[in-house]
């Protein structure tokens, strides 16, 4: 049998030998993440205590002047900051009810948290593949306390609404008498595409949460970002949910390395994705969505076998020191097999010519049918 660890393991010190990476980055050692804690940590800064001072008050501060919040509470989990969000909508309004995409977070990845520790009940937004329109949210047949928008939609393919349709659907929410809730684990690159700063998005929000090591590169952790009001009540929950931790400052640090470093970043990632994206359909039976991509992230559908691709990619990487794709699994169409594509500093090194020369040797790799 096949021990998943050692096979994880196995996947990560090819990605790390590799010189050329089309979609991902090098894993850091512990000691080369310790070396960029080091480096942002002032010689007398002393640690947080339960949440309290240090790298962590450091990070919130930061945060509320990106998104122009009042306040910001540092959470260990994003799943943990989320549940505190809608919790809190239906405190104030008095509706247990959320208006979630059956593709977003709460409903595919957290166990029915939001259900068996909140108690609130999901309300499907709409069926399609992105977030819901202001006619879909008007047209819900019973009222909810908080609107939870995924920006992007992860599990449609890092989808994002155009501003127009993000503020039509805000101000339908609120003609119905619902908060607005932001699951923006991946805001941080969403600017581009929308067109409008951090701030100016948060703004249409009650609450927004963020990720600090999704697209920054941290080790862990989150921030609920709002009025002081909700994050006075967030801090309550967050030490009921057993998320008021003794010291935090290592995830801290590395946020606030994240956000110095990678945010700046995150715009010219973007703009590299649409290159890549392009070259990528080009490959024999490929499928890019969507076209452009709206982030640095998008989804390839390559017509084969999910095993097949896996080994091909490893054996490239092991043989070659070339990283094409990673982490492709089978879909429900017999021998079609999807990935998901995460353009970052690595990828930028490659032109377009570059790109499809490493998907041709990628593809020779492949058993032929």
């Amino acid at each position: 049998m096949t021990d998943p660890y050692a096979e994880r393991v196995r996947r990560l010190t090819a990605l790390r030998g590799c010189d050329t990476v089309l979609a991902g980055i090098r894993p850091p050692s512990v000691a080369e993440q310790l070396h960029t804690l080091r480096a942002v940590a002032a010689d007398d800064l002393l640690p947080d205590f339960y949440g309290e001072g240090g790298p962590v008050e450091a990070v919130e501060h930061r945060v509320a002047e990106l998104l122009g919040t009042e306040a910001v509470a540092f959470f260990p989990t994003g799943t943990m900051a989320q549940q505190v969000a809608m919790r809190y909508g239906a405190e104030l309004t008095g509706r247990d009810a959320v208006g979630l995409h059956p593709l977003s977070h709460p409903l595919l990845h957290e166990r029915d948290a939001y259900a068996v520790l909140g108690g609130l009940r999901a309300v499907r937004t709409t069926n399609a593949p992105r977030n819901p329109t202001a006619e879909e949210v008007a047209a819900l047949d019973e009222p909810i306390g908080t609107l939870m928008l995924e920006l992007p939609l992860r599990d449609a393919g890092f989808v994002l609404p155009t501003w127009d349709e993000l503020v039509a659907v805000v101000r339908a929410a609120r003609e119905a008498g619902a908060r607005v809730h932001l699951d923006g684990a991946r805001l941080w690159e969403s600017t581009v595409h929308l067109g409008h700063s951090l701030a100016e998005i948060a703004a249409l929000a009650d609450s927004t949460y963020v990720s600090f090591y999704k697209s920054l590169g941290g080790h862990s952790g989150a921030a609920l970002a709002g009025s002081a009001e909700l994050v006075r009540s967030a801090r309550a929950w967050r030490h009921r949910y057993g998320g008021n931790l003794f010291q935090q400052w290592p995830a801290a640090l590395a946020a606030l390395a994240g956000l110095e470093r990678e945010l700046p970043r995150l715009a010219g990632y973007v703009a590299h994705a649409k290159l890549v994206a392009e070259a990528l359909a080009g490959l024999p039976g490929a499928r890019v969505h969507p076209a452009p991509p709206h982030t640095h992230q998008f989804r390839l559908w390559l017509p084969h076998p999910a095993d097949a691709l896996n080994d091909a990619n490893l054996a490239l990487a092991e043989e070659e020191k070339a990283w094409f794709i990673g982490g492709w699994r089978d879909t429900e169409v017999p021998g079609v097999s999807l990935a998901e594509v995460t353009v970052s500093a690595p990828a930028t090194e490659l032109d377009a010519a570059q790109v499809v020369e490493l998907a041709e040797r990628f593809l020779r790799r492949l058993p032929r049918t």
